[in-house]
């Protein structure tokens, strides 16, 4: 282990937090607008977010296995930063959808255990005190307020292409800055794959099931929010107004994690942000104006900030400190890889047939079902305690 004390690693940490979410403050809210404006049809950028979330699922799963069996979670990470970033400059000369599928697969390979492995470097740094987890990680969520209120008005004045390279020297910096990042190994008590196995438990399953669900339901939002509001008559300032709303909501919660945490079980918070998914994506489903829209953006607070915080305190929770890289790649690969492939495949295919209101209408029932689940398997958990 290093000899510098944990704390001097937080600014590492907190600027890999900043960077990787002000690239995707870049990438979220205007890669796939962009893919509109090189006129690709709505299953061509469904198929692409989809090939992008499947190197999600797939390619954690090895490159966690692989840090937490052999403990080079560092030398991954910075492979990988690397690796990622470089391979990205690919998209700067092309518009053919094969070659742009190609790149894809690829760039989601090396690129997709970045955030898993930040995490469990995260709560390794905090030690005791991993429910302040949001006051470091709101540095991405500042990142990615001031990227897309800054890019709105820059696509605005320029060109939507701008993206590609203002998301190659996002990345770029991250990945030199990676070179830092602190390698703190936990004491090995006992084997890899005995503890690989507390990933099988009951609780476990359900939660990722759950929690597959919920990302199922940001689908239509991750994918296909920006298009919706290009086609209601909103300017790329608005849209980027909207996201950096919800991103300022988001980051209050974020900073305030530890205290919520205090009032509120882990149990709780988790089936209350299921149960304003559903308010929120049903409310998406019919408001068009101006307010209506920046007002259900509020509410990102609870559904990604206030649920992805919980999650990754729960998984932690039950997941041995032989196998918390993994731990937090399985998780990543269930939610934000399987659920948000089934989401924009779903999204993508009825894109051109139903439009943006019913697929909202869709995700709210989605999340509805989760949420309902979730709460079935903690009334069991109760009843079993007694």
């Amino acid at each position: 282990m290093n000899n510098h004390p944990k704390n001097s690693f937080k600014w590492v940490i907190g600027s890999q937090y900043f960077l990787y979410f002000g690239v995707m403050g870049i990438f979220l809210p205007y890669f796939n607008l962009y893919c509109y404006h090189i006129d690709f049809t709505g299953f061509q950028i469904g198929v692409l977010s989809a090939i992008r979330s499947v190197a999600l699922i797939l390619a954690p799963l090895i490159w966690g296995a692989m840090a937490d069996r052999f403990r080079i979670r560092r030398p991954i990470f910075i492979l990988c930063s690397f690796v990622s970033t470089t391979i990205w400059a690919f998209y700067l000369y092309t518009t053919d959808f094969w070659l742009m599928l190609i790149i894809t697969v690829f760039y989601g390979i090396f690129y997709s255990p970045i955030i898993s492995f930040l995490e469990a470097f995260t709560m390794d740094v905090l030690g005791t005190r991993k429910k302040s987890y949001g006051k470091i990680r709101g540095w991405g969520s500042i990142a990615f307020i001031i990227t897309v209120i800054v890019l709105g008005k820059i696509i605005d004045l320029y060109s939507i292409e701008i993206i590609l390279t203002l998301i190659f020297f996002g990345s770029l910096v991250q990945a030199l800055i990676s070179i830092k990042i602190p390698d703190i190994q936990i004491k090995k008590q006992t084997s890899f794959s005995s503890n690989a196995k507390a990933l099988l438990k009951r609780r476990v399953i359900v939660f990722l099931f759950c929690a597959f669900l919920m990302l199922v339901s940001h689908g239509t939002y991750y994918g296909f929010y920006s298009i919706h509001l290009e086609n209601l008559g909103y300017d790329k300032t608005f849209i980027g107004i909207s996201w950096a709303l919800a991103s300022i909501a988001e980051i209050i919660v974020m900073i305030k994690s530890d205290s919520l945490f205090k009032h509120f079980s882990i149990d709780n918070v988790l089936f209350f942000s299921f149960m304003v998914a559903v308010f929120r994506w049903l409310g998406l489903s019919f408001v068009t104006s101006a307010a209506g829209i920046l007002f259900l953006q509020l509410f990102h607070a609870v559904t990604y900030a206030m649920f992805h915080v919980s999650s990754i305190l729960y998984i932690d929770s039950l997941t041995p400190d032989e196998a918390k890289t993994l731990g937090q790649s399985v998780n990543n690969a269930v939610t934000y890889g399987l659920g948000l492939m089934v989401g924009f495949f779903i999204n993508g295919y009825l894109f051109e047939t139903l439009g943006t209101f019913t697929l909202f209408m869709i995700s709210s029932f989605i999340a509805l079902t989760g949420g309902l689940i979730l709460k079935g398997s903690q009334m069991m958990d109760r009843k079993h305690v007694i």
